[in-house]
């Protein structure tokens, strides 16, 4: 039976989602400057600063996000972090608004919608976008507010909504391709599950030319340029496909939290048995589906994490059903079980400890790590730099192995008299070479993972070694500064084989 006219959402419950969403958000910007920038937001500063449709290894959203968020709140030359992860905040304050309106769209009351804002808010990988500013960080809000769409299609069968989800998917293609797993699940699981009658007709065909019409620009400069995209997925994968097929599983239990688990099961549970949400049951599928994707290609298991939340969502209702049913101390039992697995989350993902036991949560999430000691490279770099003769500096340059170093210069170089820094590292390689005029001294900042880069150039010496101040090991802890008195080989016959896409 068709109960798709019978099913209509409950009111919205505003003012408990905003208050959760408002919480989270000035937490995150509370404590956005405990530490220091991510290696890649100081990419995207620097990327930010180069517009263009597309770079190698992503569209242009997320460095444009970048530069209006360090325009509208701060963030020029030697400033901290906050500027720029005022915007991952209310992002974040919009992904629990988002889990809230599924749970709202797949029936849930009051109870339910705030369950969901909650569970939203103590996910660590909700908590992890919503401090750094990273494509993952736009791509959930993306897949969540396209998985709204869809399920009011679903609930309607109004087909003008395709042509919202086809301008909602065209956006999060401006920022990454990962949506296409969702649209590679989600097409299928319609097929298998239904209601097939929405794929009929000319709607999904404009909903598609719209998802293209947008994304159009991007798509276009990345043929142009051969496509690099695929070649820094392809490198990814093959570095680390191994072990994200091996942590595709327990990743998904972390990422959300323990705690969630009962709920996102019971969600699945609804979304394959309960009459009334018949229409909503290729949710059921996308999931496992994009897990199976995921497996495939050995992305990132946390590409699977915003079908995850849907499943969470659809739980919200009969666990808050449930809870309510059982009385107060059940409630109150589920709500400290939570505040718990909350505060290990927090942990986790924030920078709440002291810098020097980052490493305590480091095997898990590794980009609390890599926030530490950028300045410190810089200053380091800076110390090189003095040892080179004042009326060679004219000539010499500047070059750093990976976007992260070359970020840390660009930013923090400046007040400490160092000049802009060339890389061949992702979309740097394109704002480079340097001139061949520049045939001076070398200042060398690499690694210790890239010794290799040395064989460029000629009679290199360490004049300085990065000492993060933390004795905390990450990929810059005690990398060398060397100047060598130049490169083996004019810089344009070089650059190609200084171009690194991984």
């Amino acid at each position: 039976m068709n109960t798709r006219g019978l099913f209509a959402p409950k009111p919205f419950a505003r003012g408990p989602v905003a208050a959760v969403a408002a919480g989270v958000a000035t937490l995150q910007i509370v404590v956005a400057g405990r530490y220091g920038f991510h290696r890649d937001e100081l990419y995207f500063l620097i990327a930010g600063r180069h517009p263009a449709w597309g770079y190698v290894d992503q569209p242009p959203l997320t460095p444009l996000l970048g530069r209006v968020s360090t325009a509208l709140f701060g963030g020029g030359p030697g400033d901290g972090p906050v500027g720029l992860r005022v915007l991952p905040a209310l992002l974040c304050a919009a992904t629990v608004a988002l889990v809230a309106l599924l749970a709202r769209e797949l029936g849930a009351g009051r109870a339910g919608q705030l369950l969901a804002a909650g569970a939203a808010a103590c996910s660590a990988f909700v908590l992890a976008v919503g401090h750094l500013l990273n494509t993952a960080t736009f791509d959930l809000c993306a897949w969540l507010l396209v998985c709204l769409l869809a399920l009011r299609l679903l609930r309607t069968g109004d087909g003008r909504w395709w042509l919202a989800v086809g301008a909602a998917t065209g956006v999060a293609l401006l920022n990454k391709d990962l949506v296409l797993l969702l649209a590679a699940a989600l097409v299928p699981a319609v097929l298998l599950a239904g209601p097939r009658g929405v794929l009929r007709g000319w709607w999904p065909v404009a909903g598609l030319a719209v998802a293209a019409a947008v994304a159009l620009p991007n798509l276009w400069w990345q043929a142009a340029h051969g496509w690099p995209e695929l070649t820094v997925a392809g490198g990814i994968s093959g570095q680390d496909g191994t072990e994200n097929r091996l942590l595709l599983v327990p990743m998904q239990f972390l990422y959300l939290s323990p705690v969630l688990v009962p709920v996102w099961l019971a969600g699945f549970r609804r979304l394959r048995r309960d009459a009334e949400l018949a229409w909503a049951k290729p949710f059921a599928v996308v999931h496992p589906l994009v897990c199976l994707l995921v497996l495939a290609s050995g992305g990132k298991p946390y590409y699977a994490l915003p079908a995850l939340l849907v499943l969470t969502a659809a739980g919200c209702e009969p666990v808050a059903r449930r809870l309510t049913a059982a009385g107060p101390r059940r409630i109150r039992s589920f709500a400290g079980a939570l505040a718990l697995g909350a505060a290990v989350n927090l942990v986790i993902t924030l920078p709440l400890l002291p810098a020097r036991l980052t490493p305590a949560v480091g095997w898990i999430n590794r980009e609390q790590v890599e926030q530490i000691g950028w300045p410190e490279l810089a200053a380091a770099a800076a110390a090189g730099w003095r040892t080179v003769p004042p009326e060679l500096r004219d000539r010499a340059v500047v070059f750093a192995v990976n976007y992260g170093e070359a970020g840390a210069l660009a930013h923090y170089g400046p007040p400490l008299g160092l000049p802009a820094p060339y890389s061949g590292h992702m979309s740097l390689a394109d704002w480079g070479p340097p001139p061949d005029t520049l045939d001076g001294p070398v200042l060398l900042v690499h690694s210790e993972g890239f010794p290799d880069v040395e064989r460029y150039f000629t009679d290199c010496r360490q004049v300085a070694r990065v000492d993060n101040g933390h004795g905390v090991h990450n990929e810059e802890q005690h990398a060398p500064v060397l100047v060598c008195p130049g490169p083996h080989r004019p810089w344009s016959a070089l650059w190609p084989e200084l171009r690194r896409y991984y």
